[in-house]
């Protein structure tokens, strides 16, 4: 759930940079020498094909940009509709692709979500963030394994603003293949870009957690559940970290906090904890 919110965010937070349109002036001929009387040929503003590709490119940013606030707003119908124009205007937009896969994601359609994602890799294969994006949907999907080698070349990009997020994602996603000596390594290297990172956070709890260092895990919990609001995973690692501590009330206040905020996910209670 994490790594999906950091997908989210940083998918419908992509930075769109704003072509600039030109015109070529086609000047007359002004060697030719003729009478004073003589007709001059007009000036012809025909953009060449490099210009009609630029305004091609502003054009498909406008819609993008569009697509964005639509997004943003809570508005899909029209945000699919606008970054379909963009596509429209420029069928290479890897832009394009990652905001039609948030909105698929967000209706539910991870088929076609991560169908959008693959190709937005493979329009632009060596962008850090669309690369972390793809690594993401495929951890998500259930291809933890597979995942990894996206967000090793994510990191490859030495333009890439956010590699604590890949650094991140590949030690959720390693621990999840049951990689915990990389889950460790790449979870310790986001904290040292992004100390509050959520999605490395926990998952050095949870590697703790796993090796019975539980101290050390509630550490990271404790700092986990202070850096953004939890999830029900992350509040059920808290109170299943405190069981295993022998603090029964700590464990029970986390479970009425999963409860209240969390009622859907009743299910995921620990063995043992409070259920009254």
């Amino acid at each position: 759930m994490q790594l999906h919110k950091a997908l989210l965010l940083a998918a419908v937070s992509m930075l769109l940079a704003t072509a600039c349109s030109r015109l070529t002036f086609i000047k007359p001929d002004l060697s030719r020498k003729g009478s004073e009387n003589e007709v001059a040929r007009p000036v012809e503003l025909r953009p060449d094909r490099s210009d009609r590709r630029s305004s091609q490119l502003a054009n498909a940013r406008n819609h993008l940009s569009a697509s964005q606030k639509f997004l943003q707003a809570g508005d899909d119908s029209s945000a699919e509709r606008e970054a379909r124009e963009a596509l429209r205007a420029d069928s290479k937009s890897s832009d394009a692709h990652t905001l039609l896969a948030v909105i698929e994601g967000r209706r539910g359609k991870s088929a076609k979500s991560g169908d959008h994602y693959r190709r937005a890799a493979e329009l632009a294969p060596a962008n850090g963030s669309v690369l972390n994006n793809y690594g993401a949907w495929l951890c998500g999907s259930g291809r933890a394994a597979e995942s990894l080698g996206w967000f090793d070349r994510a990191l490859q990009d030495p333009g890439y603003a956010s590699p604590a997020s890949a650094l991140a994602n590949g030690g959720s996603c390693a621990l999840k293949s049951g990689q915990g000596v990389r889950a460790e390594r790449d979870s310790r290297a986001a904290l040292q870009l992004d100390p509050g990172n959520p999605v490395a956070l926990v998952t050095m709890a949870e590697s703790a957690f796993r090796a019975n260092r539980f101290f050390e895990a509630r550490a990271f919990s404790e700092r986990r559940l202070a850096a953004s609001p939890p999830d029900a995973s992350a509040l059920q690692l808290a109170s299943q970290i405190e069981m295993k501590l022998g603090d029964r009330v700590a464990a029970d206040r986390y479970v009425r906090r999963l409860r209240a905020e969390f009622p859907d996910a009743s299910a995921a209670y620990p063995p043992g904890s409070e259920t009254r």
